[in-house]
């Protein structure tokens, strides 16, 4: 495959403080690609250099192809319809509409809408059919389901695996672990301005190692333990609670969550 986006030795300092150290990764064409950081790792930044909207100290961005970027929110006017937005960015950027991709994104049902009467996941449909208007190749999301409902998730996440079919390479920053685990071919986690990361889901669980969280239940309450030694953790606790005579109603044991994996990394354990 080939890159879609090089980024190397990226550094980016707000005075003293060393926000992005030596950033390097690649992004291949036609994946789904996630930058993944807690809060204060520099993933918002690290997007803000990428997509050229920020300026670094140093460092190489290099991009094969057009961009487009779904910003969170958009400062359209509220009054402003939304078809009249698109046909508005639409010229600015000397691009004639798709209107194939303007149904899909159902921007036609919305067309004398305007932009302060549409609900959020309405919006989030405007906002990507914005940042689609010049074709891009590449294509940055920013939280593109934040605050949706369940069906809208399911909707938005069809139409950027659409994306995807279409050969569009995609950038995704979001919170939602679940959304990351059924979206993405591989993910980079941010720490301490640096990539502590960069692989598949099934990758991350393997360089976390082997990860249990048992969960015993007795008359008396439920209790919590982590183990990496599944067997001997289970006959040692079973011999506790012989000894102290409770009787076990049930035992819950799962590998650990893809959040789980990316807390340990993103804090450095």
């Amino acid at each position: 495959m080939n890159e879609a986006i090089k980024i190397s030795n990226l550094t980016k300092s707000y005075g003293t403080r060393i926000v992005l150290n030596g950033l390097d990764f690649c992004v291949q064409q036609g994946e789904i690609f996630a930058l993944l950081g807690i809060n204060g790792a520099g993933k918002t930044t690290s997007l803000e250099c990428i997509e050229g909207l920020r300026k670094y100290d140093s460092g190489s961005v290099t991009m094969n192809g057009i961009i487009g970027i779904q910003l969170q929110s958009a400062s359209l006017p509220n009054h402003m319809k939304a078809l009249e937005a698109v046909k508005l960015v639409a010229k600015w950027n000397k691009a004639s509409l798709d209107k194939t991709m303007l149904d899909a994104l159902g921007i036609y049902e919305l067309a004398k809408k305007q932009y302060h009467q549409l609900s959020t996941g309405q919006k989030r449909r405007l906002h990507l059919a914005l940042a689609l208007t010049r074709n891009p190749d590449i294509l940055f999301l920013d939280e593109p389901t934040a605050g949706l409902d369940v069906e809208g998730q399911i909707s938005l996440h069809e139409q950027i695996r659409q994306l995807k079919a279409m050969g569009k390479t995609i950038i995704l920053a979001s919170h939602d672990m679940t959304e990351v685990e059924n979206l993405c071919d591989r993910i980079a986690i941010l720490s301490g301005g640096k990539i502590a990361f960069i692989g598949t889901v099934e990758q991350l669980g393997e360089t976390i190692g082997k990860h249990y969280n048992i969960t015993i239940q007795t008359e008396s309450g439920t209790e919590k333990y982590e183990s990496e030694n599944i067997g001997d953790s289970i006959l040692s606790l079973l011999m506790q609670y012989k000894e102290k005579g409770e009787t076990i109603m049930d035992i819950q044991i799962d590998r650990g969550s893809l959040e789980q994996h990316f807390i340990k990394i993103a804090k450095g354990e």
